[in-house]
């Protein structure tokens, strides 16, 4: 179907769906783009470090997975560093926190910093302003991310098609995307 084709009706049942996350797969579990030995840490990114991103890096890290969160990116240094810090107690309370691995030098503050972050990780939780998550998708599918998106995924009808058409390039590149 041709974007400009579509009705209104189709555009709320496929945005629907999207958001829904019935157009996604399991982060974590065995895929043909994605597998993990017993061995093997599955290195995350955290794009986003207010409170959502917190709470999601801490969820992750807190799984049976062999784990480890290894950079961060923020546009505010104050976010960044309240997220290290509090993380960090988070996984000492729950007696994971060797899987905190984000030396300072993996430690990204700005506009630009999610470029510098994704390069280092298997797979990329995106808790940003929806605003800036289709960008921030766009980039993890092209340098071939595993992802974690927080919904909304998109605030306008334009982020939402891109979100498709990246979701689109993510499933044919076998990746996971949540």
């Amino acid at each position: 179907m041709n974007h400009s084709d579509q009705s209104r009706r189709d555009f709320v049942k496929t945005t629907s769906l999207l958001t829904g996350g019935l157009l996604t797969v399991p982060l974590f579990g065995r895929s043909q783009g994605f597998q993990s030995g017993v061995a093997d840490v599955i290195k995350v990114a955290l794009i986003g470090c207010g409170g959502r991103g917190r709470g999601a890096a801490v969820q992750a890290l807190c799984t049976k997975q062999n784990v480890q969160l290894v950079a961060m990116a923020d546009a505010f240094q104050d976010n960044l560093d309240e997220s290290v810090k509090l993380i960090n107690e988070a996984l000492s309370e729950k007696g994971q926190a060797d899987r905190f691995q984000v030396p300072a030098e993996a430690r990204f503050v700005g506009f630009d910093a999610y470029q510098k972050a994704i390069p280092l990780a298997d797979v990329v939780i995106l808790a940003t302003p929806p605003g800036f998550r289709p960008i921030h998708f766009e980039e993890a599918i092209k340098q071939n991310k595993h992802v974690f998106m927080e919904k909304p995924v998109a605030v306008d009808p334009a982020g939402v098609l891109k979100v498709l058409a990246v979701a689109e390039e993510a499933k044919k590149k076998k990746l996971n995307v949540v």
